[in-house]
């Protein structure tokens, strides 16, 4: 538990997706989502809608398809607690090319801002780390941000970043939720 969360999230992914060249992402439902979205729309952007514990798993067999090139997976603490059993075919996967940022408000922002278990004492950092992930950070400061966009596009990962954000719900900025045209836009922005 961090006694500090005061990084903005709109401010932290903004910069996280500046300078992104032929960074692919995959944003976990609800806040990541409306974040990558509000630091514009992208066809390198796939958008996760309604599958909740997913965005790591997914980000992992991307980054094993697309091994030259560099994969986020940036999602919240909520959604990397239900799918926390992908951190360990990360570890022992090893893509060099995946980053796995968490914005981590230590609560359930989308269903009413309940306390999560890592306002509790869960560390996704350790469980990381448990899991043999190779290059581990937590995050509090913009400073740290600046390094983890650098790493994630040195393709030294797997990284996983734990970024400790306030708390509180900005204005949705929505893309597009038509699942057909996001993967058609998606796979032919990857494959061209």
């Amino acid at each position: 538990m961090l006694q500090n969360k005061t990084l903005d999230r709109r401010e932290v992914v903004a910069n996280l997706l500046k300078d992104r060249n032929d960074l692919l992402v995959i944003s976990g439902l609800g806040s990541a989502t409306y974040d990558c979205a509000a630091a514009g729309d992208h066809p390198n952007n796939f958008y996760l809608w309604g599958a909740m514990g997913g965005t790591a798993s997914l980000a992992l067999g991307l980054a094993l398809a697309q091994p030259k090139r560099p994969v986020l997976g940036i999602t919240g603490d909520g959604d990397m607690l239900m799918g926390l059993g992908a951190l360990s075919t990360i570890g022992t996967q090893g893509p060099t090319n995946l980053t796995i940022i968490i914005l981590d408000n230590e609560e359930y922002g989308e269903t009413g801002s309940q306390p999560s278990a890592t306002a509790l004492g869960t560390s996704l950092s350790d469980v990381a780390r448990a899991a043999s992930t190779k290059i581990v950070v937590d995050v509090a400061d913009m400073n740290g941000v600046n390094n983890i966009r650098k790493l994630m596009h040195s393709r030294a990962g797997p990284l996983f970043a734990n970024i400790k954000i306030a708390s509180g719900n900005p204005d949705k900025i929505l893309p597009s939720r038509d699942g057909n045209y996001l993967s058609n836009r998606f796979r032919e922005s990857v494959l061209s």
